[in-house]
């Protein structure tokens, strides 16, 4: 097993026992807190604990090499992770909101608001700890699942503060005799959190879909293809038919490299290997193709009747 692959079961494991203990927090925090704030927050807990399961068996398939069947391997169903966890939690979100408005048209009571500021300020602490070892280990890896897992917990973080503070406006306004008005707070804070799920999971969910559809590697890693094939310049005619694309946390990159008709098939194949071998070096987790094309001796040495510079 890689080091990388260790990172990042290690994500996942950290990321499955947490979301355990959010969820367990979160439930018995309901049995005395009448809240859909708590709802909305245990919703998308059991969102995570799914998806941290699913992601868990993930890695260990995305690491599975090339087959019949899958030619390219199994990286892409990280892709696939990060799109079923952006769905559901679009549709928990546009689910909460309507609730919340229900509530806000029929505002009822809350019971021990002070339960759901300790559980949600419990929750708070669990979220942003693991949200930043969870990042940390996507950065090592640069696993686009785990990457997807840490924002997830960081998001949830910024949500349980959010209704731990609407649980202090609730305790402040019951103890001003204000509770008329403090029937709307639950719901709002419900309304706010469905806000806070929507736009994230939204990115994320049309990224993974992107990715799904065999988008290019990113800006810097093109460029650093395209110097690579400088640096090497005088072995080769030309270069042409430059592709990439992205599949989980793996690169892959083809290209052709024109020829001179005259070299010999053992020399070509060497300057090849070694052009491979040097763009796999820069570009982490990527597998190259390169096809070799002979020229088409209609150059300028050919036409100015010089010999060929590149044999």
């Amino acid at each position: 097993m890689s080091m990388k692959q260790k990172y990042m079961l290690r994500a996942v494991k950290i990321s499955l026992f947490g979301n355990i203990i959010l969820f367990s927090i979160k439930a018995l925090a309901l049995l005395f807190v009448n809240s859909l704030a708590i709802i909305a927050d245990l919703g998308i807990s059991s969102v995570a604990l799914a998806i941290s399961v699913i992601l868990y068996h993930s890695i260990k398939l995305a690491d599975k090499p090339a087959d019949f069947f899958h030619n390219y391997g199994y990286a892409k169903v990280e892709h696939v992770c990060e799109a079923m966890e952006g769905l559901v939690l679009i549709g928990i979100a546009f689910t909460l909101s309507s609730q919340a408005v229900l509530n806000i048209i029929h505002p009822r009571q809350i019971h021990m608001p002070w339960v759901g500021l300790i559980s949600s300020s419990m929750n708070t602490t669990i979220n942003f700890l693991g949200a930043f070892y969870i990042l940390n280990m996507g950065k090592k890896t640069s696993s686009p699942a785990i990457h997807a897992e840490g924002i997830h917990y960081r998001l949830e973080g910024f949500i349980s503060l959010a209704i731990a503070a609407s649980f202090v406006i609730s305790i402040v306004l019951r103890s001003k005799g204000l509770e008329r008005i403090e029937a709307y707070v639950d719901p709002s804070a419900t309304l706010l959190v469905s806000f806070m799920v929507l736009i994230p999971s939204f990115s994320l969910a049309k990224k993974a879909f992107f990715n799904l559809l065999d988008a290019s590697i990113e800006e810097e890693g093109k460029i650093e293809v395209v110097k690579l094939l400088g640096q090497h310049s005088e072995k080769y005619c030309d270069f042409k038919d430059i592709k990439t694309r992205s599949a989980g946390r793996k690169k892959f990159v083809e290209l052709k490299l024109i020829m001179p008709q005259d070299m010999a098939f053992k020399k070509g194949h060497e300057i090849v290997t070694i052009l491979e071998k040097d763009i796999r070096k820069s570009i982490h987790d990527s597998e190259i193709t390169i096809k070799m094309e002979p020229c088409g001796k209609d150059c300028y040495f050919v036409h100015s009747n010089k010999n060929c510079p590149y044999l």
